[in-house]
């Protein structure tokens, strides 16, 4: 159906790569020309070889959850007759070992907080079945084995 390109970039500054002594600051550069600052988070990897002010993967992960979720529930909403006028979610991704002791993104929350104006205004029942719409079609969510919740913001 489509490609969607990244390219990653990194280079080596450090006394000893052998020994972990590297940074693992890089850059993600996408198609558009955006390019974004990357690091692992620092409680993966210390200062100074990460840099906490820069994207780790793992929140890229919970972004792109929360952004693909936001994206396919304003289209639904829009399709059912609701105006949205603005949405903001403070999404929270939890890292967690698996069965072999491997951590990983277990669990992404979206916390959407939704202003809707115009006569239609949905019941907290509509909001629940667009938010059920958007899951189901969101292609990140289908993407990954990450569990993700949508709660009520608040």
């Amino acid at each position: 159906m489509s490609e969607h390109l990244a390219t990653i970039r990194w280079q080596r500054s450090g006394p000893d790569f052998a020994k972990g002594q590297f940074s693992r600051i890089h850059t993600w550069a996408f198609d558009g020309g955006a390019v974004i600052d990357a690091s692992p988070a620092p409680s993966i990897v210390p200062e100074p070889y990460s840099n906490p002010a820069f994207v780790d993967p793992e929140e890229a992960l919970v972004a792109s959850i929360a952004s693909c979720h936001m994206l396919t529930f304003l289209y639904v909403a829009s399709k059912k007759g609701y105006q949205v006028d603005s949405y903001e979610d403070h999404a929270v991704g939890v890292m967690t070992k698996n069965e072999a002791g491997v951590p990983w993104v277990s669990a992404v929350t979206l916390r959407p907080n939704i202003a809707y104006s115009g006569d239609k205004q949905p019941s907290a029942e509509d909001e629940a079945a667009l938010h059920h719409s958007a899951h189901k079609y969101c292609f990140i969510a289908n993407s990954v084995k990450t569990d993700v919740k949508v709660e009520p913001a608040g």
